[in-house]
């Protein structure tokens, strides 16, 4: 922000001058551009690419709405805006339509297709990849491309679209990647620079709203950090490392008096927070300290001015059964003026949902505690749903979201409060602690700029809280940004189609995992010189002028190594311990009839051979980890050609040169993870003979990502008929491919999971929800997105698959396509 100063005003002119774009767009806008966002804005009007990391929150979209500003100003260019998530593409859709109406902004998300062919387009990243692909007539005229929330690409199951399409995009579009605030943002940057040409990267670690944190003990709100050591220094409150010492488990009963008392003015706690808390540790203990519990928290919450608050929690249940003990507890957080627009808002956004999915979808209760200001927002929570809760939030009427991790990804719904129940979640494995980055982009959400002077991130004392551990948590700002590329089968068939196979090995190395890879070989390159230039020298002190004592030294490592094996393995069959007996005495022998073996100086040249193998075995290391590392994309490159080769999806001449058949054609159009397995199943018909509802229930199977082993009826409750001999030959087809790539040292792929298919037969069936709900055993949130999956399944295999299965195919998609499954907010 500008000083006013003299100075200060000559050099904002002088960018204006330079940057006149940049400048009449900063002051259209609402807030002062910030230094990072001017920066950024003058290097997209200069011409060049950029890389914007910045942290949640600090306005790095306003980079993208001015590259597609920019593009709006030339006749007939195009600007296409990219997100992870239908909910980002909904949400940035509806915004850009504001600004530019809606016959300059279209909608492409897979399951939703408005106005394609726009100016404007905001799209999933999957569909530009597939537009990438396919050579499509809409990137005529294309010249910027946002991809918000690149830090995606680490993502292990999507993060190689990203890849794919930066690679893939033509140099002459500019690209604008928005990244969360990463450790390595230069490296990333650097790749951009060489695989898409003149780059900047502009990096910020500066909330526009300042956070301050807090730990809850019992009803007081005490920082973190020792606010008399400054913010720089990230000092522990002392207070809060007494806390943890036996005689500091409980506040007095003074001040728990205080709490239950009903006079408490507003305002104090949140008054105790910003002086220290001091004076909450008096000389009267209990023997434990109790959490208090969500009501109580809301309500501390609402009397020191900290909503609207957002709470994470790690689990769907546990959102649901924070809004149920609100609700039981009888807190109302909303006027009757809000109380009435909330309703309001509720019925229009919901008026295309059937009345009799309704009472099913537990819509009654839902609207009932949003219009007492609190809501659960999860995967679990119908989208329709979801996308009012955010509605409402954003409005400032519902002022308290219990929510899962979900909605720290992207979604514009800042709070002034973030609280944090516990610091570890569960990961399908085992209860984990969250990491710096997901403490960052969780707390990110708090503070809401232009409202708010700062945020505030509560996380609430426990038994085993580590103040400590939440201080480095807090203090850790950054992540790295680590690629999770590897070739697929469709990527296969592509590239090759475009470029050849040389070429495609070479588009491949150019991807950021063999960058990311490349570099460490760099350093691992350097330690293994110096290692081999230290290796010269102590060959050097251990050279005898009696013999090679490299030689003798080999022979004496040999006969210790083979006399400790004897030693330790006691228990190995008469024969072979001979054999051994035999190997000790010919070592034995040779040893004490080398030249060597008589020098004088023979243990100290002794010495120094030791030194030289143990370091010689180190440099074998390191060289074996640069040859594991060096072209490694290309080499699972190569073996997902030879599996393809081996099934006739390619052909290889005489000369190496690799082509594709009509069925790697078909295979082009084919994405997804099970991409091998559908192009196979397409080609020996094992599907043809099925109806739509059965289609639709297979085609779940090949989609469907069970949350635990075991989910689902088994063989008892599935289809029978045409289903259960389609799904046992594509079962057998599965096995046959796994064993297939694991020969070709791939990894192989999950087996196929029918845990859903009977729900999905009956949805395409016709049913009701609550029976398809019930069968699925599962929250209607899940069922939709398992249900938009299966209908990018169904779209694709209308397209590539031959009739009458093609026509099958579209008759499912039009059965799963009905009531929820087809509402969206848009």
């Amino acid at each position: 922000m500008s000083d006013g100063s003299p100075a200060a005003r000559y050099l904002a002119a002088q960018s204006a001058r330079a940057h006149p774009l940049t400048a009449a767009f900063a002051a259209r806008q609402r807030f002062e551009l910030d230094p990072f966002q001017v920066a950024a804005c003058q290097s997209l009007e200069d011409g060049r690419s950029v890389l914007v990391a910045a942290p949640t929150g600090a306005g790095k979209t306003i980079v993208g709405e001015f590259a597609v500003h920019l593009a709006m100003r030339e006749p007939g260019a195009k600007a296409f805006y990219t997100t992870p998530m239908k909910a980002l593409s909904n949400q940035k859709f509806r915004e850009l339509v504001d600004v530019y109406g809606a016959d300059e902004v279209g909608l492409l998300t897979g399951d939703t297709n408005i106005n394609g062919s726009a100016r404007i387009v905001v799209m999933t990243t999957e569909v530009l990849r597939n537009m990438l692909y396919a050579d499509s007539p809409a990137l005529r005229g294309l010249q910027f491309v946002v991809m918000d929330e690149v830090h995606y690409l680490a993502d292990r199951f999507r993060g190689a679209v990203w890849e794919e399409v930066i690679i893939h995009l033509h140099r002459s579009v500019r690209m604008i990647a928005l990244s969360a605030t990463v450790s390595n943002a230069e490296e990333f940057g650097d790749w951009l620079d060489t695989v898409r040409g003149d780059t900047d990267v502009v990096v910020s670690e500066t909330r526009p709203v300042p956070l301050e944190q807090h730990v809850l003990v019992r009803g007081d709100l005490l920082p973190l950090f020792d606010e008399r050591a400054g913010a720089a220094a990230s000092q522990v409150n002392q207070e809060l490392l007494r806390l943890r010492s036996p005689e500091g488990q409980q506040f007095s009963s003074d001040r728990r008096r205080d709490q239950r008392g009903s006079g408490r003015r507003d305002g104090d706690a949140h008054r105790n927070a910003q002086r220290g808390g001091r004076g909450g540790a008096r000389a009267a203990y209990a023997p434990r300290m109790e959490r208090i519990d969500r009501p109580e928290v809301v309500s501390l919450l609402a009397r020191s001015n900290l909503l609207p608050a957002i709470f994470f929690i790690f689990s769907r249940v546990g959102c649901d059964a924070a809004v149920q003990q609100v609700r039981r507890s009888g807190v109302r957080l909303t006027t009757a003026e809000e109380r009435t627009e909330i309703r309001e808002i509720v019925e229009d956004r919901t008026r295309a949902l059937a009345e009799e999915d309704l009472a099913v979808l537990g819509y009654w209760e839902w609207r009932d505690n949003l219009e007492r200001g609190v809501a659960a927002h999860h995967a679990g929570l119908l989208p329709a749903f979801k996308e009012v809760v955010e509605e409402l939030f954003k409005r400032k009427l519902v002022k308290v979201v219990f929510a899962t991790e979900t909605l720290a990804l992207g979604i514009n719904m800042p709070a002034r409060t973030v609280v944090l129940e516990k610091l570890e979640k569960f990961n399908g494995e085992a209860r984990v602690a969250i990491t710096s980055g997901e403490y960052t982009q969780l707390t990110g959400r708090a503070g809401r700029r232009g409202i708010d002077v700062e945020g505030h991130a509560v996380i609430q004392w426990t038994e085993s809280l580590d103040p400590q551990s939440v201080a480095a948590l807090a203090s850790r700002r950054t992540y790295p940004l680590n690629s999770s590329f590897r070739p697929t089968y469709n990527m296969a068939v592509n590239l090759i189609d475009q470029f050849g196979r040389d070429r495609a090995r070479e588009v491949l190395e150019s991807s950021f995992a063999q960058f990311q890879a490349d570099r460490s070989v760099v350093g691992i390159a350097r330690q293994a010189r110096e290692k081999e230039q230290s290796l010269a020298g102590y060959a050097d002190a251990m050279t005898c002028d009696r013999g090679d004592f490299a030689e003798y030294s080999g022979i004496r490592r040999d006969l210790s190594d083979l006399e400790k094996l004897n030693r330790n393995d006691r228990t190995a069959p008469a024969k072979i311990r001979q054999r051994r007996q035999n190997e000790l005495q010919d070592l034995r022998r040779r040893m004490q009839r080398h030249p060597c073996h008589e020098c004088p100086d023979r243990e100290n040249h002794a010495r120094w051979a030791e030194r030289y193998w143990r370091l010689r075995r180190d440099v074998q290391k390191l060289r074996q980890q640069i040859e594991s590392r060096t072209g490694t994309v290309a080499r699972v490159f190569d073996r997902v050609v030879d599996v393809l080769s081996e099934l006739d999806y390619v052909s290889v001449d005489s000369e190496g040169r690799t082509t594709l058949t009509a069925a790697g054609g078909t295979m082009r159009r084919i994405y997804g993870e099970r991409d091998l397995l559908v192009a196979e199943a397409l080609r020996r018909g094992l599907w043809d003979r099925l109806d739509a509802p059965a289609l639709a229930a297979l085609a779940c199977c090949l989609v469907y990502e069970p949350r635990r082993e075991g989910d689902g009826p088994g063989e008892y409750g599935l289809p029978r008929g045409a289903f259960r001999t389609a799904l046992s030959e594509t079962q057998e087809l599965w096995a046959v491919l796994d064993d297939l790539e694991r020969d070709h040292r791939l990894p192989g792929s999950e087996p196929v999971a029918t845990g859903l298919a009977t729900a999905m037969h009956s949805w395409a069936r016709g049913m009701l929800l609550d029976r398809v709900l019930l069968e699925a055993d599962m929250a209607a949130g899940d069922f939709v997105r398992w249900a938009k999956q299966t209908i990018d399944l169904l779209d694709q295999l209308s397209l590539v698959a031959d009739a009458p299965l093609a026509s099958t195919a579209r008759d499912a998609l039009d059965a799963v396509r009905r009531g929820i499954v087809a509402y969206s907010g848009v």
